[in-house]
């Protein structure tokens, strides 16, 4: 009964009467050969059925997750002086990027078990496997390292509590798929409303053909890259011979 109550606790209030309207600047990224990277406006409202009474503070919290994927984390040590893999930890069900965009930071906003249930936070969203937290924690340090997750709590812009914006930043690095954008309105430290769509990217042109090529026929892409390089060998070389002349 008393976690039944919990759970019932931390739900959307429904007399609140706050309801998300939300859009994107772009619903489909294309990666091309000079892809450097991208932006997304994330702008909406908040649509009221009556005003809302009460003193406590309204919040936006954005966050863009990345095609999920398992990643294998190996701790190397030090055995006979030659450093080796000693331990593997496999963690599934990962975003490939990561960002979360809020109002205000988000231990501010957020407590924890409101982000436990809704699984916003970096920390919340990746699940450790059994004995596996030491290996989550590493894979947090690298892909913040990296650029691809990131947690900004002063990226939104929220105007009379009603008009909100926030401008995402996309890495060149980006993998193909679906990137899943939910926007939460926060009040009291509780959910009140939540929104979701995705952001479609893709590689086209040249590097949708290689890629393709590579992941479908690894053998012909494994002899045209041979070929290319023996022909670039060639040419330097003879470009060398014809300047020392």
């Amino acid at each position: 009964m008393r976690l039944l109550a919990f759970l019932l606790l931390l739900l959307p209030l429904p007399v609140a009467g706050e309801d998300i309207v939300a859009a994107l600047s772009q619903s489909r990224i294309s990666i091309t050969a000079n892809f450097d990277g991208s932006e997304i406006l994330v702008f909406g409202a908040i649509k009221r059925d009556a005003p809302v009474s009460g003193d406590a503070p309204l919040d936006v919290i954005i966050t863009v997750a990345g095609p999920e994927q398992v990643e294998v984390l190996r701790r190397k040590d030090r055995r006979l002086g030659i450093w080796v893999n000693v331990e593997a930890r496999v963690i599934g069900h990962t975003p490939t990027f990561y960002t979360v965009a809020a109002t205000r930071p988000l231990g501010d906003v957020l407590p924890n078990l409101t982000d436990t249930l809704w699984k916003i936070s970096a920390e919340k969203r990746i699940l450790p496997a059994m004995r596996g937290l030491a290996a989550r924690e590493a894979l947090l340090r690298i892909r913040r390292a990296e650029g691809v997750y990131a947690t900004d709590g002063t990226a939104v812009d929220l105007i009379e509590d009603t008009l909100f914006r926030s401008s995402i930043a996309l890495p060149a690095n980006l993998v193909e798929g679906a990137y899943t954008t939910r926007i939460f309105l926060v009040r009291d430290g509780r959910v009140i409303d939540s929104y979701g769509t995705s952001i479609n990217v893709q590689k086209v042109g040249i590097e949708r053909w290689l890629y393709r090529l590579a992941y479908d026929h690894a053998f012909i892409y494994g002899l045209l890259a041979l070929f290319i390089a023996v022909v670039f060998g060639w040419g330097a070389s003879e470009a060398f011979r014809l300047l020392r002349r």
